[in-house]
C-alpha cells in the first residue's frame, strides 16, 4: 500500500512538472481600442517575441502556470504585469501624450461662437462630404488672437469644376475656400530658398461690403533647390475595384501615374499595391529608372471586385516601411474614389487606423477621382491623419498640373504640423472674420478638439483672407503680429517664424493682379455657398472683379472666368438663353 502511494505521488509530481499551460488574453489601449501588433515577451521564454493578433488577442503555451509579461508598442508606454494561465488576461497599454493627441478631433481654425446646427452631412448621389460650419465675425477686444492650420490641399476647386461643368449645383460642404485659393500657384514669385518662411500682406477694400476691409496674407514656404531634392520611396496604392471601371477613374489614374513616373530618378524607388477583390503587390520596390517596367505594370491594371481598402492600406504601409529611406521622401499615394466597402469603412474607423501609422515617418497623399459615389470626406480624413495632402483629379490636365507642373509642391514636404497664429491689434480692429478654414461639425461639437497643423510642400504659397472692420479711432502703424509654427524637415525640430503686419490701406484696383484674383476666388466661393456674409454680391460682380485680374493667355484664368459664368447660369436659370420660336 505504501509503495502504491509513493508511485501515485511520483506520478502526480511528474505530470505536474511536465504540464503545458496556455496563456490567453487580449490587449487594448486606454480608449478601449483593441491593439494589433503589440510585441509580447514572457520571462520564461527569454528573448522570443510574440505578437497580438488583429483583435488584440493572443494565445501562448507555457510550461508554468504564472509568468511575467512585458508589452511594447510604438507610441505607448511599455507595460509589465504578472499573469496567470488560469485567467483570461485583459491587459491595457496607455498611450503616450503625443499618441493620445493624435486621436483628438482636429480644428481647421481657432474660432469661437460657432453654431453646429448650421450644417449637415451631404450624401447626394452617393457622394459624401464632411459638414462644415462657416466662420463668423469675432470681436477683437475679446478674442484678439486666432490661428489656423496650413496645408497645400486643393481638391475642392477641381471638384467644383466637375459639378459646374456637368451643369449641376455644387454641394455646400464641397466648397472649401482655402483649397480654392491654394489651386492658383504663385510658384513664379516664390524664390525662397532659405529654411524659413516669408510673408507678404495686403490691406485693401472689401468688394462685397463697403464697411469692411480685407487683409490678405501670402505666406511663402521654403523651396528646395532641384539638386537638393531627396530620394523618394513611393508606394502607389491603386483602387482597381469594380467601382473604378469608368473612363474618369482607373484609366485616368493610369495616365496620371505614368506622368508621375516620367519624373522619377534612378535614386527613387516605386512599389505598386492594388486592391479590388483582393490585395495584391503588383510591383515590388523598383528603381525609378525602370520606367518601362513600371509603366507596363500600370497598363496591365483592370477594374474588378469589391474594395478591401483597410487591408490594402496596411500592405502599402508595410511595403513602404520595408523600403524606408532615412532622410528621404517616404510616401504612400492612395488613388481611389474613396468607396471602401470591405473592412473598416467609416471616417472614424479609417482615422484610427491611419493614426497608428503616422509616427512611422511615412506620409500619405490622396488622389480622388470619379463621380456618383465619390467619398470626399473619407479621403480628406485619410490625408489629414496621414500628415499628407489631398487632390481631386477630374481630367488628365489636372493630373499633369498636380503630378508634373507642381511635382515638388505636391510630393516634397518642407514643413509639417504647420500653424499660423495671428494676434490683431485691438486699437486698429473692431472685429474680424477668417474666410475659409471652416471647421467640421463633429470637431466643433467635441470639447477636446484642438488645432492641428498640416503639411506644406516645397515653395508653396498659402493665401489667407480676413474680412475686418476697422476701428474709428486713430490709425496705429501695426495691424497684427503673425507667428508661424512648424516642424522643419531640415532640422526635424519645432521652429517659429515671426512677422509684423503694417496698417497701410491700398485700393483694390491698385494691388497686384494675383492678389485681386485671389479675392475674386474667395468671393466666388462665398456666392456659391450662398454665404450670409456676402450681402447681395452676385456672380456677375464676381466675374467683373476676376476679369480685371485674369491673364487672357492663361488657361486656368480663362477657365475660372468660364466657371463663374456657368455658375451664374446654373444658379440663375432666368439668365439662360431662351430658344427662339420658329
Amino acid at each position: 500500500m505504501y509503495r502504491l502511494l509513493i508511485i501515485l505521488i511520483s506520478f502526480f509530481y511528474t505530470s505536474t512538472t511536465g504540464a503545458q499551460y496556455y496563456l490567453r488574453g487580449e490587449i487594448k489601449d486606454n480608449r478601449g481600442k483593441k491593439l494589433e501588433g503589440v510585441t509580447i515577451h514572457l520571462q520564461s521564454k527569454g528573448s522570443v517575441p510574440f505578437l497580438s493578433g488583429k483583435d488584440g488577442d493572443f494565445g501562448i503555451p507555457l510550461n508554468k502556470i504564472a509568468d511575467s509579461i512585458y508589452l511594447s508598442l510604438p507610441g505607448y508606454e511599455t507595460t509589465k504585469a504578472w499573469v496567470h494561465a488560469g485567467i483570461f488576461q485583459q491587459l491595457t497599454l496607455n498611450m503616450l501624450p503625443n499618441t493620445a493627441s493624435l486621436y483628438q478631433k482636429n480644428l481647421a481654425s481657432v474660432i469661437t461662437n460657432l453654431n453646429p446646427s448650421q450644417t449637415s452631412l451631404y450624401a447626394g448621389m452617393g457622394e459624401s462630404y464632411s459638414g462644415l460650419i462657416e466662420n463668423g465675425f469675432i470681436q477683437a477686444s475679446q478674442y484678439p488672437e486666432t490661428g489656423f492650420s496650413l496645408n497645400i490641399d486643393k481638391a475642392a476647386y477641381s471638384n467644383i469644376r466637375r459639378f459646374l461643368s456637368n451643369e449641376m449645383y455644387v454641394p455646400i460642404d464641397a466648397i472649401r475656400t482655402e483649397e480654392m485659393l491654394n489651386y492658383f500657384s504663385f510658384e513664379n514669385k516664390n524664390k525662397n530658398y532659405s529654411n524659413h518662411f516669408q510673408l507678404e500682406s495686403i490691406l485693401t477694400d472689401c468688394p462685397w461690403n463697403i464697411e469692411s476691409q480685407l487683409l490678405l496674407i501670402n505666406l511663402s514656404a521654403p523651396k528646395i533647390k532641384l539638386n537638393h531634392i531627396p530620394p523618394s520611396n513611393l508606394v502607389f496604392l491603386i483602387d482597381v475595384s469594380g467601382s473604378m471601371d469608368h473612363p474618369n477613374r482607373l484609366p485616368l489614374l493610369q495616365s496620371a501615374f505614368k506622368l508621375l513616373t516620367a519624373n522619377l530618378r534612378s535614386i527613387d524607388t516605386v512599389s505598386i499595391v492594388t486592391y479590388g477583390g483582393n490585395v495584391s503587390i503588383a510591383l515590388y520596390p523598383t528603381s525609378g529608372a525602370e520606367k518601362q517596367t513600371i509603366n507596363t505594370v500600370i497598363d496591365s491594371l483592370s477594374a474588378n471586385g469589391e474594395t478591401p481598402g483597410e487591408n490594402a492600406i496596411k500592405v502599402a504601409y508595410n511595403l513602404a516601411k520595408g523600403s524606408f529611406i532615412q532622410g528621404g521622401n517616404n510616401r504612400v499615394i492612395l488613388a481611389t474614389d474613396g468607396d471602401f466597402n470591405v473592412g473598416q469603412r467609416t471616417e472614424k474607423e479609417l482615422e484610427e487606423m491611419i493614426v497608428g501609422y503616422k509616427e512611422s515617418g511615412i506620409l500619405l497623399t490622396c488622389l480622388g477621382v470619379g463621380m456618383g459615389n465619390y467619398k470626399d470626406s473619407k479621403l480628406e480624413t485619410l490625408s489629414k491623419k496621414g500628415s499628407g495632402n489631398f487632390a481631386y483629379i477630374d481630367k488628365i490636365a489636372e493630373a499633369e498640373k498636380v503630378l508634373v507642373n507642381e511635382f515638388t509642391t505636391t510630393l516634397y514636404s518642407v514643413a509639417r504640423n504647420a500653424i499660423l497664429n495671428i494676434q490683431f491689434n485691438k486699437e486698429a480692429i473692431n472685429s474680424y472674420r477668417l474666410i475659409g478654414f471652416d471647421n467640421k461639425k463633429d470637431a466643433v461639437a467635441d470639447s477636446t478638439a484642438k488645432l492641428s497643423g498640416g503639411e506644406l510642400g516645397s515653395g508653396h504659397n498659402s493665401i489667407a483672407l480676413f474680412e475686418i472692420t476697422p476701428t474709428k479711432k486713430y490709425m496705429p502703424s501695426s495691424l497684427a503680429a503673425v507667428a508661424v509654427e512648424f516642424e522643419s524637415n531640415y532640422s526635424s525640430q519645432k521652429e517659429t517664424d515671426k512677422f509684423n503686419i503694417t496698417n497701410k490701406l491700398t485700393s483694390l484696383i491698385e494691388i497686384d493682379s494675383s492678389y485681386r484674383r485671389s479675392i475674386a476666388v474667395a468671393a466666388f466661393a462665398g456666392v456659391l455657398r450662398k454665404s450670409s456674409f456676402m450681402n447681395a454680391y452676385q456672380f456677375n460682380q464676381v466675374y467683373n472683379l476676376a476679369a480685371t485680374a485674369c491673364n487672357p493667355t492663361n488657361k486656368l484664368h480663362n477657365e475660372l472666368l468660364q466657371l463663374i459664368q456657368k455658375a451664374d447660369k446654373i444658379y440663375n436659370p432666368s439668365k439662360r438663353k431662351k430658344p427662339r420660336n420658329h
